[in-house]
This record gives C-alpha cells, sequence and structure tokens, in this order.
C-alpha cells in the first residue's frame, strides 16, 4: 500500500446504519485517516439503503459468509480493515485479516457479551444486574462473540429509573465517541 493512500475499510452492518453513518461523518470531518470502500450488509435493512444513498459501494450477503468467500470479497476490493458496525452474524475472520477485524460492543466487556447479548437484550442485561455504570467496548474480533483483544471502553453511569431506551441513548453517544478513537488509533500502528 503506497504510503499516500488511506486505509480502505470495510463496514459491516445488519441495522439501521447509525454507527455506519457516525463512522462516515468522522472520516469526512478528517477525525479518521480512512475510507469507507465496502459495505456488506446481512440483509436489504434500512442501513443499506443509506449506504447507497451515500455513495458507498454496498453488497447484500444474507447469512452467515463463508471465510473462503469473505476473503475472495475483501480482496477483490483491496480492504485493510474490516469494522463492524451494528453486524449481526458471527465472522469467520480469514487468516489473512487477522488482528485486523473490530468491534464495537454496547456494554463493558468482559461482561454483558456473547451471543444472543446485543441490542435491548444487552441494556436489559445490564440493568436486571444492577451494574452502577455500563457502557460501550471497542474490541478486535477473534472466532468467538465479543472476545478479543480490548482497544478501549467508554463508561456511561446507570442512573435510576433508567429503562432500556434510556440505557442505550447514552451507550450510543459514548460509542459515537468510542469508535472513532479506537479506530484512529488502530490505523496509527497501536497494537495490544
Amino acid at each position: 500500500m503506497p504510503a499516500t493512500s488511506k486505509p480502505r475499510i470495510a463496514a459491516m452492518i445488519s441495522g439501521g446504519g447509525r454507527t455506519l453513518l457516525n463512522l462516515l461523518h468522522r472520516i469526512e470531518r478528517g477525525e479518521i485517516g480512512a475510507e469507507i470502500a465496502l459495505v456488506i450488509a446481512s440483509s436489504e435493512c434500512p442501513g443499506a439503503a443509506k449506504a447507497r444513498a451515500a455513495g458507498l459501494p454496498t453488497l447484500v450477503i444474507p447469512g452467515r459468509i463463508p471465510r473462503e468467500k469473505l476473503e475472495t470479497v475483501l480482496r477483490e476490493h483491496r480492504i485493510d480493515w474490516v469494522v463492524l458496525a451494528g453486524y449481526l452474524k458471527l465472522v469467520d475472520i480469514p487468516p489473512a485479516f487477522d488482528g485486523r477485524v473490530v468491534n464495537i460492543h454496547p456494554a463493558l466487556l468482559p461482561r454483558h457479551g456473547g451471543h444472543g447479548l446485543y441490542g435491548h437484550h444487552v441494556h436489559e442485561a445490564v440493568l436486571k444486574s444492577g451494574d452502577p455504570v455500563s457502557g460501550c467496548t471497542v474490541h478486535l474480533c477473534d472466532s468467538r462473540y465479543d472476545t478479543g483483544p480490548i482497544v478501549l471502553q467508554k463508561q456511561v453511569p446507570v442512573l435510576p429509573g433508567d429503562t432500556p431506551d434510556s440505557l442505550a441513548a447514552r451507550v450510543f453517544e459514548a460509542e459515537c465517541e468510542a469508535y472513532p478513537e479506537a479506530l484512529s488509533k488502530l490505523l496509527s500502528g497501536w497494537r495490544p
């Protein structure tokens, strides 16, 4: 990769595309030195429509993507990093991308992570646990849900009277800051 080219990101999504749009906005403002070169959606979700409207190359690949197929797609688009942006499928990471797949989880890991703990489910689990804080965790991915080296965490308080919706709103505000910060850290060469 020439020194003047920006790292090429593939963003993988499953929902509304809020995280994708936040990252795109931060890239446009110069806060992340990269480009979104591809969006992979797990279905024809609202996020896929938003990605196309933003002029981003977008593929819909339903179901769990076989490792070989994912590697072929990533190589065809000359991808440097894979960023999970609300992607709800387990990613079978091609060996060539070990250490270059990153995720954000809407809770503090290792608590409140794993299969089935996403969206409202995770916020309900945090409230039920009685934890005084929640937040978000950016981590490098491995072959399991919500494990892998932690890059960055941000905390938010759990307030009296919180509902999953009110907690989710505060956590998402933290995510909007944490993901760009963590990506910049990774793109500048930080490794665990």
